[in-house]
């Protein structure tokens, strides 16, 4: 009687293992995180990050300056999935603030890359309006 009740239970463990199992499959991939923040380590809501390959940019999320993915959709129709040992390029920007294009080498898991823009200086002396001059226009003396 034990043997058939040992046998049920492993059946039934069995059975409803899968279900409660969160295995990812084999072709997903490595999910990859960046955080951009300011020099002041505020994150900026207005940021994107670019695959060179790709035509699309990625806005982070406003509240924390974050964007993740594992995989890229190309122009051509193609996926890139990030996959471990992979060398990532991006292109992080937002208005106001310095480029920055880096590289990346993408490992199993925990794959955080915390870029810090630096803040475009202006001097607001350099700056002058243009002027237009119009063929109706007389110089003033």
């Amino acid at each position: 009687m034990s043997m058939l009740l040992s046998f049920m239970l492993q059946t039934v463990i069995a059975s409803t293992a899968p279900a409660y199992a969160k295995d990812k499959a084999p072709d997903d991939g490595v999910p990859v995180r960046v955080v951009v923040c300011d020099d002041a380590k505020a994150p900026i809501a207005t940021a994107v990050v670019r695959h060179p390959l790709e035509a699309d940019r990625h806005r982070v999320n406003a509240v924390d300056g974050s964007w993740e993915a594992s995989v890229l959709y190309l122009p051509d129709g193609s996926e890139l999935r990030f996959t471990a040992g992979m060398t990532l390029n991006l292109e992080i920007s937002a208005p106001g603030y310095t480029t920055q294009v880096l590289t990346y080498q993408v490992r199993k898991r925990r794959n955080l890359i915390d870029v810090t823009l630096p803040k475009i200086e202006v001097d607001d002396g350099q700056l002058e309006e243009p002027t237009i001059s119009f063929g109706r226009d007389e110089p003033r003396e």
